[in-house]
């Protein structure tokens, strides 16, 4: 409970630029999604690049336990390469070797979303638009986990540029102080993409399949 009061705390303080970067974020997949409506060879060559990327290497494993209906191994999959890659390894690493750089990842991730995800024709009926539906609630869930984990890389390298916004006597200070509150954040980070996979493995695995 303490570290989730401490997490909010460090929201609260920067709720301004985290105001920002839902709108730049969301923004992004939109304008991804407007430019995939007029251009579809950019969404087919991702979609195959997503298909090659889930039936070899790392990713194979998550496709097979969303194929295979494993429930449980879906979500742990889904949420440890959420947490672990496209958050802390693509987003927090790069920003505490260059402040901010990894925040960059994360908006290019939004529009990157934005191509893959855009609805084929805006005519649907109504099996479409329950299926486009559940995946518009998951590009929420899951892009708010990426967007606390942009804050998170915002605030560690605003303290390291920053000394005095954190209290701290000097810049090495400060780097740890940053990296301190952005751990803070990861308590969000983690719980959001927690759901955000539980909700992806049961939309995948047990409510679309009803649908068709």
């Amino acid at each position: 409970m303490r570290l989730f009061q401490s997490a909010l705390g460090v929201l609260g303080e920067s709720r301004r630029a985290y105001v920002t970067l839902n709108l730049i974020y969301y923004g992004l997949v939109v304008c991804g999604m407007v430019f995939t409506a007029l251009d579809r060879s950019v969404q087919r060559e991702l979609q195959a690049a997503v298909g090659n990327a889930l039936t070899q290497g790392p990713l194979a494993g998550v496709a097979s336990a969303y194929t295979t209906g494993q429930i449980l191994l879906a979500i742990a999959w889904t949420f440890v390469i959420n947490l672990a890659v496209a958050s802390f390894v693509s987003i927090t690493l790069p920003s505490l070797i260059v402040p901010f750089s990894g925040m960059l990842v994360g908006l290019v991730r939004a529009v990157t979303w934005g191509l893959l995800f855009s609805p084929p024709t805006l005519a649907v009926g109504g099996r479409e638009a329950a299926m486009g539906l559940l995946i518009g609630v998951l590009l929420v869930l899951e892009g708010q986990g990426y967007v606390l984990a942009m804050l998170a890389a915002w605030v560690q390298g605003r303290a390291f540029l920053s000394p005095q916004s954190v209290g701290a006597a000097d810049r090495g200070q400060a780097y740890l102080a940053g990296i301190k509150r952005a751990l803070h954040l990861y308590v969000l980070v983690a719980l959001v993409l927690a759901v955000a996979a539980m909700y992806e493995a049961v939309v995948a695995i047990v409510i679309i399949p009803g649908l068709r």
